[in-house]
C-alpha cells in the first residue's frame, strides 16, 4: 500500500465519522452528506498518489466534499441563500481545519440523531455503525444477521426519516436528555454485544465491533462527564472485554465464567472499569448499566479475592429486575441464587418465570435450567433441557460445551 493510500485509510478510520457528522449537521441530509464524502475519498485516492498527501487531510477531504455537495445543490437549483449559508459554514470549518488541523467534532450529535426516538429501534445501532464508524451495509447486515438488501432498506428509511422529520443534530436539552441518552447507550451496547459474541475474532464482519463500541462509549462519557450512565456502560463493556482472552481455551473451546483463568483477565481494564463504577455511583442516580457493571464487578472480585461475591450478585440482580422487569435479569438472578444458596433455590426462582412465552426459544434459559436440574439430581429432566438448549445454540463452541455437559449426565 502506498503512503497516499495509507494516509487515506487512516483519514477514513480516524476522521470519517467526524467529517460526516459535520457535513450532515450543516446540510441536514445524511444520505447526501455520505455521497459527498464518499466522492471526496475517491478523489483523494486518485489525487494523493500524484500530488502527495496534504498537510491537513481532513481539510482537503472537507473541501472536496463541500464542492461535491454544492455541485449537487446547483443541479437541484436550490435557492442561492441556502447555498450561501452552507458555503459559509463549510468554509469556516475548512479554515479551522487548515489552521488547527482539526474540525469541530459533532460525532456525539450524529449519535443522538441516529438514536432519536423517531428512528425505529432496530435501525439505531446499524445507523451508528455506518455513519459514525464507516461500516458498509453488507458488513452491518452480516453482523446483525439480516439480509443485505433488507439492511440497506432499513438504513435508507432511517436516513430519510432524519431528513424529512427534521431530526436535529444536537445534544438534547436536559429535559429530553434521559430518554435520548438511553436510546444512544442502548445502540452502542448493541454494537458491543455483536462483537463480544465472537471472542476469537473469527467472524470478519463482527471483528473489532467490541473495540469500536468501547471507543463510542468513551466518546459519550467524555462529552457528557456529568452523566453517570455513560460511565456505567463504559465500565460494563470494559469488565466484559477484560475477560476476552479467557473465554476460549487454546483449542477454541468455550470456558464458562466461573472456570476462567483469572490470570488471563486484563487487570488494567478491570481497574479502569472499577474507577468508572465509583465515579458513576458518586452521582447518586443508579440506572441499568451502572447496576449491570456492578454485577460484573462482583464477578471480577474472583481476580482479587479468589471468589466471586455471589451474595452481592443476587442483591444487584434484585435491583435490576425491579428496575427493568427484565426476564433475562431474572434468569441470571436465579443462577446467582443457586451459587449463593443452592441449586434448589435457584431452580425455584427459575420456575417463577418459566411461564413467560419469550423463554420458549431462549437458549440461556434452557441451559441454566439444564444445569440446575442436573445439580439437583434430576438427570432425565436435565437431559431434556440440554437437548433443547443445544438445538437453540448457533455458536459451535458453546454447543460443544453443552453437549459435553449433557454427555456427563451418564
Amino acid at each position: 500500500m502506498t503512503p497516499a493510500h495509507t494516509a487515506a485509510a487512516q483519514a477514513a478510520r480516524s476522521g470519517y465519522g467526524k467529517l460526516l457528522a459535520y457535513l450532515a449537521a450543516q446540510t441536514r441530509d445524511l444520505a447526501e452528506a455520505e455521497d459527498a464524502l464518499a466522492d471526496a475519498f475517491a478523489k483523494a485516492l486518485d489525487a494523493w498518489p500524484r500530488t502527495g498527501v496534504p498537510a491537513s487531510p481532513e481539510a482537503w477531504l472537507l473541501t472536496a466534499a463541500r464542492n461535491r455537495w454544492l455541485d449537487g445543490l446547483r443541479r437541484k437549483r436550490v435557492r442561492s441563500d441556502a447555498r450561501d449559508h452552507l458555503t459559509l459554514a463549510l468554509d469556516e470549518a475548512q479554515a479551522q481545519a487548515e489552521t488547527h488541523h482539526d474540525i469541530p467534532d459533532q460525532r456525539l450529535r450524529l449519535i443522538f440523531a441516529c438514536a432519536h426516538p423517531a428512528i425505529a429501534p432496530p435501525a439505531r445501532a446499524p445507523m451508528i455503525l455506518q455513519t459514525v464508524l464507516g461500516f458498509d451495509a453488507k458488513a452491518i447486515a452480516s453482523a446483525f444477521l439480516v439480509a443485505p438488501a433488507a439492511m440497506a432498506q432499513r438504513l435508507v428509511r432511517a436516513k430519510a426519516k432524519i431528513r424529512d422529520a427534521g431530526i436535529p443534530f444536537a445534544i438534547p436539552e436536559r429535559a429530553d436528555l434521559a430518554e435520548r441518552l438511553d436510546a444512544a447507550l442502548d445502540a452502542v451496547y448493541t454494537v458491543f454485544t455483536r462483537g463480544w459474541g465472537d471472542p476469537l475474532g473469527a467472524d470478519p464482519e463482527s471483528r473489532g465491533l467490541a473495540e469500536e463500541a468501547i471507543w463510542l462509549g468513551r466518546l459519550i462519557a467524555q462529552v457528557l462527564p456529568d452523566e453517570p450512565e455513560p460511565k456505567g456502560l463504559l465500565a460494563l463493556m470494559l469488565h466484559a472485554h477484560a475477560r476476552r482472552a479467557a473465554r476460549r481455551d487454546l483449542g477454541g473451546r468455550f470456558v464458562p465464567l466461573d472456570a476462567q483463568d483469572v490470570s488471563l483477565w486484563d487487570r488494567p481494564m478491570l481497574h479502569e472499569a472499577e474507577a468508572l463504577i465509583h465515579q458513576a455511583a458518586a452521582a447518586g442516580r443508579p440506572a441499568r448499566f451502572q447496576l449491570e457493571a456492578a454485577i460484573q464487578s462482583a464477578h471480577a472480585a474472583r481476580a482479587f479475592t479468589g471468589q466471586a461475591d455471589w451474595a452481592a450478585v443476587v442483591i444487584l440482580y434484585d435491583g435490576l429486575v425491579a428496575m427493568t422487569g427484565s426476564v433475562v435479569a431474572a434468569i441470571n438472578r436465579a443462577v446467582a441464587l443457586s451459587r449463593s444458596e443452592g441449586p434448589a433455590q435457584g431452580l425455584a426462582a427459575l420456575d417463577a418465570v418459566a411461564e413467560d412465552p419469550r423463554l420458549a426459544d431462549y437458549q440461556p434459559y434452557w441451559a441454566a435450567r439444564a444445569d440446575l436440574l442436573a445439580r439437583t439430581g434430576d438427570k432425565a429432566a436435565a437431559a431434556a433441557a440440554y437437548d433443547r438448549a443445544i438445538g437453540l445454540e448457533f455458536d459451535p463452541a458453546l454447543r460443544d460445551f453443552l453437549q459435553e455437559r449433557r454427555a456427563g449426565l451418564g
